[in-house]
């Protein structure tokens, strides 16, 4: 595919994430898209077979985004102090971003795929939980960080950061001190 080519799937990309943001996953139709990049449905099609790709290439950008992000703070020697207090503020910022969270259409999305090994949502997981696993070593080994039982931390991190952005979109949580709260009392568990 040519550079034109992938400009297209790029603004295809970055006008379905508008709407899987505001409609959820299984609301968000191919038609949909077309009207939101002005593309005839034949020219969709010749770059995307389903909006279940679309979003699938949607998540990875993002996570792949993140882990390299992460990855190069680490090779440069940034504090891992300043990577996790980025990375937590991340985190708050889309807990507590009601208008604008994939939550509900993340979690359409994998639901809808069969349990198995080969589940896209567990692959996302071990990949955060591996790039947050790399963080905290990383911290641990610089003085920064405490002891901690790092698989244990990591999985209180991403399941709590989740499950609000989840429940944001089911049952909206008017109280901005859960997510705070939740998000400094990890910090303060890994930070000396």
């Amino acid at each position: 595919m040519g550079k034109k080519g992938e400009e297209t799937k790029i603004a295809i990309r970055k006008a379905a994430l508008v709407l899987f943001i505001h409609k959820g996953f299984k609301d968000v139709t191919m038609k949909d898209i077309c009207e939101a990049t002005g593309l005839s449905r034949g020219g969709l099609y010749m770059h995307y077979g389903s909006t279940k790709q679309i979003f699938a290439d949607i998540i990875n950008e993002i996570m792949s985004s993140l882990e390299n992000e992460v990855a190069v703070k680490i090779e440069n020697g940034i504090s891992a102090t300043i990577i996790l207090d980025e990375l937590l503020g991340r985190y708050l910022s889309e807990m507590l971003d009601r208008s604008g969270s994939l939550g509900l259409a993340f979690y359409e999305y994998y639901s809808s795929m069969p349990l198995s090994d080969d589940n896209a949502m567990l692959k996302q997981y071990y990949i955060s939980k591996a790039m947050i696993c790399n963080l905290i070593e990383y911290g641990i080994n610089k003085g920064e960080f405490k002891q901690v039982n790092i698989k244990a931390v990591v999985d209180l991190l991403i399941f709590s950061y989740q499950g609000v952005r989840m429940l944001n979109n089911i049952m909206p949580l008017d109280d901005d001190k859960i997510s705070i709260d939740m998000i400094n009392e990890i910090r303060t568990m890994l930070v000396k």
